[in-house]
């Protein structure tokens, strides 16, 4: 994370290397070696490791949040559907997303950590885990 933020790709990738050594088969290190690579707009770095880990067999499991409301547990899985109320949840979310941006919100496409195309996409972190629960 902190490479990530401080833009040290160097040393990023550096300890990447060492934990691959120590555990080659587990997502996290080559996670974060991706995101350190597309937040640096290294997107060739980024491709290689992405192929690196289908190489290797190592997948990342989606991102989930969870809360708990009158005594009950919710779990909200990223890119998947998880609870019978996820289409209305997405519905306002994208009202509220909307709302927001036409009161003047930017949001920081700097968190965007994937290849951004060139036509204009919906900023997918409105729909990250986190947002939804």
């Amino acid at each position: 994370g902190a490479c990530r933020i401080y833009g040290d790709v160097e040393r990023g990738a550096h300890a990447a290397e060492h934990i691959f050594e120590l555990d080659p088969k587990h997502a996290a290190p080559y996670v974060l070696l991706s995101n350190i690579y597309a937040a640096a707009g290294k997107w060739d770095n980024v491709a290689k490791v992405r192929k690196e880990m289908k190489d290797r067999g190592v997948r990342k499991p989606p991102g989930h949040s969870c809360i708990e409301i009158n005594d009950r547990f919710y779990e909200f899985v990223a890119g998947g559907a998880s609870c019978p109320q996820e289409e209305e949840i997405h519905a306002v979310l994208g009202r509220l997303s909307r709302k927001m941006e036409e009161a003047g919100y930017v949001p920081n496409s700097k968190a965007l950590l994937h290849k951004p195309q060139e036509e204009k996409r919906e900023f997918t972190p409105y729909y990250h885990s986190e947002k939804l629960a």
